[in-house]
């Protein structure tokens, strides 16, 4: 018997609504180098144009709104009588909009600021720039509050505590080959945890998950979730 699902969520789930994935042609993140604009070294030497990525990235995500996909997963959180542990990637906050509590970020959001000086967070404005001064200790050291390549993704213990203690391992709309996400598949199967595989297409990892359904997450997503939830004792 499920009692505690664990769902990690990738680009997939998002892209219905407009943001695209690291694989899109002709999309935002195929304009820019990565190393440029997602890693502290390009950071480091022109915060002008990483600000100005993810502002636009920023302003993307604002426009968009959830699918039925995220609003899937919030009826299952709220109606599965265990847990639902929500992990993503992303860093937009449609999981949030669409109504679901408690999202762990592994890969901090869009939607926050963070002083690489004082390590001091607070809400990002729409735009930000390299001349913004930080609110608690006023240097010019204002970054995206986003865990870029080379960095260690947040919640990591946390994590890894919900997969020892899950029956069910649930990837949705992730390619399969960003670390250490690629290995939650394999590190949930070692402690006899069942996995599942819901995407577009089949990922890089997909041999790894005990089953695997495909297509559009706005379809596949809630199909999925009103079968966990069929036949369950609903909460009062």
């Amino acid at each position: 018997m499920v009692q505690n699902i664990v769902i990690l969520t990738g680009a997939g789930v998002s892209a219905e609504s407009g943001l695209g994935t690291f694989r899109d042609e002709g999309g935002l993140w195929s304009q820019y180098d990565l190393k440029e604009v997602a890693t502290p070294k390009g950071f480091a030497l022109d915060p002008a144009k990483v600000h100005a990525f993810y502002n636009a990235r920023r302003l993307n995500c604002l426009m968009a709104a959830p699918n039925p996909a995220h609003f899937a997963l919030t009826t299952l959180q709220r109606q599965f009588p265990g847990t639902v542990t929500l992990v993503t990637q992303n860093i937009d906050d449609l999981h949030e909009r669409a109504g679901s509590t408690g999202v762990i970020h592994m890969h901090g959001t869009i939607t926050g600021a963070l002083c690489a000086a004082c390590g001091h967070r607070w809400d990002a404005p729409r735009a930000m720039a390299a001349t913004d001064a930080c609110p608690s200790c006023g240097k010019t050291a204002t970054r995206p509050d986003i865990v870029w390549f080379g960095e260690i993704p947040y919640h990591m213990p946390e994590i890894d505590a919900a997969l020892m203690q899950a029956d069910l391992f649930v990837a949705i709309g992730t390619s399969g080959s960003v670390y250490p996400a690629a290995g939650f598949v394999a590190e949930a199967r070692a402690c006899g945890v069942r996995t599942l595989e819901l995407n577009l297409e089949p990922s890089e990892t997909a041999r790894t998950f005990d089953e695997g359904r495909y297509g559009p997450a706005s379809k596949i997503v809630p199909d999925w979730v009103a079968e966990m939830l069929a036949g369950v004792s609903r909460p009062t």
